[in-house]
């Protein structure tokens, strides 16, 4: 049913479950996965510039720019080494994988991937923001839900009736 499903991965905690949710899913229908991170100040750990404030008081000098120049590298070397770790994993459970890291909108980014890529299902995190958070810092997963071309698989995040669970109350 599903031949070519795209996995929406970010540097959060819940790549990991993201992954196997899609890896078993692959396994299950034969299916190939490509893995995708889009660089994103939405992203975890990603470089900020130095605002305009800032540079008021300190004008923009090839240090500063250098400095941040190499946390963009980091940034992006860090999340290629994550997509080469996961294409490993899935590869030794036996399902074809291949990867791409791109920039942009996280949402338009991966809607625009599945579509060039042809993929019949697309896999992605959902943090469980909610209410104000939710507002504030968008949602990627509901973005994705309403703009993609094919099927789309929410994988729970985080939720507050986990918190509690975990913490014991």
């Amino acid at each position: 049913m599903f031949h070519k499903i795209l996995v929406a991965l970010d540097r959060s905690k819940y790549g990991e479950k993201i992954l196997d949710t899609a890896i078993a899913l692959a396994k299950a229908m034969g299916s190939g996965l490509m893995l995708l991170h889009v660089l994103s100040s939405e992203d975890e750990g990603y470089p900020v510039m130095p605002s305009l404030t800032t540079l008021e008081y300190y004008p923009v000098d090839s240090a500063l720019f250098e400095s941040y120049q190499k946390l963009w590298q980091t940034y992006q070397k860090e999340g290629l080494e994550l997509l080469k770790t996961y294409t490993e994993k899935a590869t030794a459970a036996g399902v074809q994988t291949e990867f791409s890291q791109n920039s942009g909108n996280p949402g338009r980014t991966i809607c625009e991937m599945a579509q060039i890529w042809g993929a019949d299902l697309i896999v992605i995190g959902r943090r469980g923001h909610s209410g104000l958070n939710e507002l504030i810092l968008g949602s990627v997963s509901n973005y994705v839900l309403h703009h993609a071309h094919c099927s789309v698989l929410t994988v729970q995040g985080q939720t507050l009736a986990n918190l509690d669970t975990e913490q014991g109350q």
